[in-house]
């Protein structure tokens, strides 16, 4: 206690702990903020982290400092809760809190100024910063942790990689060796993704234990995706979801030869049909805006539920 009552002898420490109380700063806001030379503030900052009052982090070249709340034992609390009311001026504390003000608002209009210089970028900047897959992980994170998913045509395990730390079991599935082996590659440190090798006419899965089946980018290489459709709600529960996401019509033939397709993309009604024939209940139906710099077609996302009970109304 004794120690601590030291801490606080100084009338600057005790302006530092005011501030710092209200929000992390770096030692070049905390100048601004007291009007001190950076000698001065670091001289006194050293004795309140001694004494556990304040605790730092590196941020880059800079160090900010926040008040040690969490870390504090109750009399310490109590002793601070006591000083910060008697150990200064009015005056004092007021101009402090101003000046914060002032840097408080300084830190938002740099951040404001940001984004309305950037905001017709940003989509670039972040996929060139980040990636171009960073919606997709944190979209992952709502599907229900007792899930098992379906990852039907998995082709190198992208989805199969996002899903696998969200959810119970993935069964990724894809009639591909090559795609098997690329897929392998990328899920060698997802212990809960079963890859297997089989026909999505003829799903290598022999009872319904899917939660939600996925089907992205498959549809145009099935002569058949009616029976896809089959399968997927042979080897999915009650109330299961399906996804699909595909391309809508289009008239780019050369994607026959390019990429092997049998279909240029699909209609909405075309698929709700194929949808409702194998007994799921068409959901919704969401084109997907292009993004600017794509140079394929169109896409969509079509969902539906697993229903038994035969031929079903569509939902939307």
């Amino acid at each position: 206690m004794i120690a601590w009552m030291q801490s606080l002898s100084d009338p600057t420490r005790a302006r530092l702990l005011r501030v710092l109380e209200r929000s992390e700063l770096s030692v070049a806001e905390l100048c601004a903020t007291l009007q001190l030379p950076q000698s001065t503030v670091s001289r006194h900052l050293k004795v309140l982290v001694d004494d556990s009052w304040v605790v730092g982090r590196r941020e880059g070249a800079s160090n900010c400092y926040r008040m040690n709340g969490a870390g504090m034992p109750a009399p310490q609390k109590k002793l601070w809760g006591v000083a910060k009311s008697h150990c200064l001026p009015d005056s004092t504390c007021e101009q402090d809190e101003a000046r914060l003000d002032q840097v408080l608002e300084s830190r938002r209009d740099r951040s404001q100024s940001f984004f309305s210089s950037s905001a017709g970028k940003w989509d670039r900047i972040r996929a060139e910063l980040f990636g171009n897959r960073l919606d997709a992980w944190a979209l992952a994170a709502c599907v229900s942790r007792s899930a098992v998913v379906g990852d039907l045509g998995c082709g190198t395990g992208a989805i199969s990689q996002t899903l696998a730390p969200w959810v119970t079991k993935v069964i990724a599935v894809d009639s591909s060796p090559s795609m098997i082996q690329t897929a392998k590659k990328r899920l060698k440190d997802c212990t809960n993704v079963e890859l297997r090798k089989g026909e999505l006419t003829a799903l290598p899965i022999d009872e319904p234990v899917l939660d939600h089946a996925i089907l992205a980018l498959v549809l145009p290489y099935l002569s058949d995706p009616e029976q896809v459709f089959r399968e997927a709600h042979r080897v999915s529960r009650p109330g299961a979801r399906l996804v699909v996401l595909d391309l809508l019509a289009h008239d780019r033939t050369e994607y026959r030869d390019e990429l092997g397709h049998m279909w240029l993309g699909f209609s909405q009604s075309q698929i709700f049909d194929w949808m409702s024939q194998a007994n799921w209940v068409p959901e919704h139906w969401v084109p997907i805006p292009p993004e600017p710099e794509s140079k394929g077609t169109q896409v969509f996302v079509a969902t539906a539920v697993h229903s038994v009970h035969g031929n079903a109304t569509k939902v939307v």
